[in-house]
């Protein structure tokens, strides 16, 4: 595997407050990273349009975490998929039949990965605990359909063994050298992610508030590679 398949496995959260700065940290990554992340913040703020924008250069996955009765979760699932995004999630905890009703709307889109968020990285529950809770949501997704989720990287050998090797696990928590590690709790560098099987490691603040976020992300993917 090489760095360009690194790179592809490299989210970067835009978690910037308008298009303006979205803009600016596109053009830096833009040759660096395979995907942007769209999260509350910058949909909320600049919505369908800005994700059609970034969507002409770079795959977005859509991190909203519908969390609401299983209807209205899977029109938004609809609407995501009319977007034209490669990834979209849901929280576990919204239970399965709203994890079912999600699955057959993403049906009709079979280009996007629709995941489930186990357990937040910023959730200071004991290690042990996040771990059964993690695997325990991942199980529940996986009998719905879902493609994978998205946990912290100490439950994702777990979550492998539990749901299979294809099962998706999407990494938070990115954190390496002496950065700040901010609101996160459960985290880990980007080589110990690999080594531990994540799929996708999604990297925010580290890179978009670096002071150069093109070496940040090449540093990610260069300590990804090392482990390859």
């Amino acid at each position: 595997m090489n760095k360009e398949d690194f790179r592809q496995r490299l989210m970067v959260a835009l978690d910037v407050p308008n298009a303006q700065e979205a803009w600016i940290k596109r053009d830096q990554l833009a040759d660096h990273v395979g995907w942007f992340k769209v999260g509350l913040r910058l949909f909320v703020a600049e919505g369908a349009p800005l994700v059609r924008t970034l969507l002409k250069t770079h795959k977005v996955f859509l991190d909203l975490k519908f969390h609401d009765i299983p209807n209205t979760v899977a029109q938004a699932i609809e609407s995501a998929g009319n977007l034209g995004v490669q990834m979209v999630n849901v929280h576990a905890a919204g239970g399965a039949d709203m994890l079912q009703a999600a699955v057959q709307a993403a049906s009709a889109f079979p280009n996007m990965k629709l995941i489930a968020v186990t357990v937040l990285t910023s959730d200071s529950m004991p290690a042990k605990q996040a771990n059964a809770l993690a695997v325990e949501r991942a199980l529940l997704a996986k009998q719905a359909g879902l493609h994978g989720v998205v946990c912290s990287v100490h439950e994702v050998a777990n979550i492998k063994q539990a749901c299979g090797h294809d099962f998706i696990t999407v990494t938070p928590g990115i954190r390496w050298g002496n950065q700040d590690i901010q609101d996160q709790k459960r985290i880990a560098n980007p080589a110990f992610a690999i080594q531990s099987g994540s799929d996708y490691l999604v990297v925010g603040r580290p890179i978009i508030q670096a002071e150069n976020p093109a070496s940040a992300a090449d540093e990610a993917v260069n300590m990804m590679a090392s482990k390859s």
